[in-house]
């Protein structure tokens, strides 16, 4: 299939990309940049220029598909309003050209579907009061009604490996600037996480067999206790690791307080997925994340 992808150059969607045309699919990826439209071609995917406003650019790229998946995102947390609001436009532009058959696979995440302690499934209702994207998200259903094979990847807050620049990265920078690693409360709060690579594999496989409105989870460990990260990071910096208030990690307190455990045995079951990279744990004492 020839495959649509938004976010084509970044963390999850390079991944992608180089997993789909593995796998013999042809991509025509995304780019706003002229950096951006290096890194796609060096992947081996076919360069369609514009952005996630551009939705006339957005359409054609559509149309010049079988499928689409979709990661961009406008990521900046100061304007969490306007992020959604391009994200919700980009994926209307994006499905309304898509056929009966075709996949659509969207990006989403588990964030705020652990309560009162329990491990988030494939099949807890998402609660769209959360965040905007996660009202964004039940485009999936609107879609699967046309026929679309829409389904939406809810990823793990942490998709870890090589390279990430996302929220362990920006804990890694916090405790270097700090003189500390720390964790928010007793440490007892879980992240669940998931390597890039086997998360690619994944949205690969979503893209080649996902039916219509289907939701699946990047989830390879359920949760890993965000003091057992801190210790690592600790490790790695050579820095003692002590519980801080929420605001230590600004933006990032909100989040790394959370319980986010979650686990992915219907994924697993249903696709034959079966993450076998390295845990997060194990990729930060590889020692890259330290690197300078």
């Amino acid at each position: 299939m020839r495959i649509f992808v938004t976010g084509a150059s970044g963390w999850i969607g390079s991944g992608t990309v180089k997993e789909l045309v593995g796998a013999g699919h042809s991509v025509l990826g995304l780019a706003r940049s002229d950096a951006a439209a290096e890194r796609v071609t060096a992947l081996g995917a076919d360069v369609h220029r514009g952005d996630l406003n551009d939705l006339d650019s957005l359409r054609a790229g559509a149309a010049a598909a079988d499928g689409v998946v979709h990661l961009g995102y406008h990521h900046d947390f100061s304007q969490i309003p306007e992020a959604a609001r391009i994200d919700r436009e980009a994926m209307a532009a994006l499905g309304a050209e898509l056929k009966e058959g075709s996949p659509f696979v969207i990006a989403a995440g588990v964030v705020g579907l652990s309560r009162d302690g329990s491990v988030a499934t494939e099949e807890v209702e998402a609660d769209a009061s959360t965040h905007p994207r996660v009202a964004n998200s039940l485009i999936v259903r609107d879609l699967a009604e046309r026929g679309v094979r829409s389904a939406a990847v809810r990823f793990a807050p942490t998709v870890h490996g090589r390279g990430d620049h996302g929220f362990i990265a920006v804990l890694v920078a916090i405790a270097r600037q700090t003189g500390v690693s720390g964790y928010v409360g007793d440490g007892a709060g879980r992240w669940s996480a998931v390597h890039r690579d086997d998360a690619a594999t994944l949205v690969r496989l979503a893209v080649e067999r996902a039916t219509p409105g289907e939701t699946l989870h990047a989830i390879a460990e359920e949760g890993v206790p965000t003091r057992d990260i801190a210790e690592a990071i600790g490790r790695g910096l050579g820095l003692p690791v002590e519980s801080r208030p929420a605001e230590h990690f600004d933006w990032l307190g909100r989040f790394f307080g959370m319980d986010a455990a979650a686990s992915s045995e219907i994924t697993r079951k249903r696709y034959d997925w079966n993450p076998s990279r390295p845990g997060l744990i194990a990729d930060l004492d590889e020692g890259h994340y330290f690197e300078q």
